[in-house]
């Protein structure tokens, strides 16, 4: 595998970032593995003069970060994306660490972007944002002391990857073009709409079927092809 190639389709998105220096850091860490696309959710802060002394010489990383206002923005145009997450939760799907999800991470941006997602320094990332991705990733730090620094923890991961990139492991087999988030999201909408109109879905008194409905169509890692069959599908049901 191309080592540039593949880190250089990865995003790492910070979102809600409170303090700059985190900002500044985590492209530090960025460069120093090979990866260059930086995402900003909503940042507190940026650009900003701490950002820049912490990036200590990845000033390129600072100067061609995008801004965004949404986590669903930021991840338009990607084929996977990963939550990085300190917790269970209860309707995500199931969680891998960090090792093991660089491996994965890495094999997939052979179809596009990927993206790695960070929350907050303080709240970290909600129910809802860790359902527009994929998988909720762990670092498996001490259960005596488990407090990461957003930046550290940034620079964990992209040495995961690098490491997963350099040692891609056995040829893939047959593989199918991924859908992106934003076909997926459009399936989430189109079965909104078809199962609230038949009245299966009652909005205000089944709030725990979203999230295991994204919880089974998660686990299944949906492809472009099964998405529009899914969608052909629900279409001809509402005909009817």
């Amino acid at each position: 595998m191309n080592l540039d190639g593949a880190l250089g389709r990865v995003r790492v998105v910070l979102s809600r970032t409170s303090h700059p220096g985190n900002i500044g850091a985590a492209a530090r860490a960025m460069k120093t593995m090979g990866l260059s696309q930086l995402v900003l959710v909503d940042p507190q802060s940026f650009p900003d003069p701490v950002a820049t002394a912490r990036a200590a010489g990845a000033d390129d990383i600072l100067a061609n970060a995008r801004v965004v206002g949404s986590l669903a923005e930021a991840l338009e145009g990607t084929v996977f994306a990963a939550a990085m997450t300190a917790r269970k939760r209860e309707m995500a799907v199931p969680m891998m660490w960090a090792r093991q999800a660089a491996g994965e991470i890495v094999g997939r941006s052979a179809f596009g972007d990927v993206a790695l997602v960070f929350g907050n320094e303080t709240k970290g990332l909600s129910n809802d944002d860790v359902a527009l991705c994929h998988m909720p990733v762990k670092i498996p730090v001490s259960e005596v002391y488990s407090s990461l620094n957003l930046g550290a923890a940034v620079q964990v991961l992209c040495y995961e990857l690098r490491m997963a990139a350099l040692d891609p492991g056995a040829a893939p087999g047959i593989e199918f073009e991924p859908a992106t988030h934003e076909q997926i999201e459009g399936f989430y909408a189109h079965l909104d709409r078809a199962i609230t109109a038949s009245g299966f879905f009652n909005p205000i008194n089944s709030k725990r079927l979203w999230p295991r409905l994204r919880r089974l169509f998660g686990r299944i890692r949906l492809e472009k092809d099964e998405v529009n069959i899914l969608r052909g599908m629900l279409s001809a049901f509402e005909k009817k």
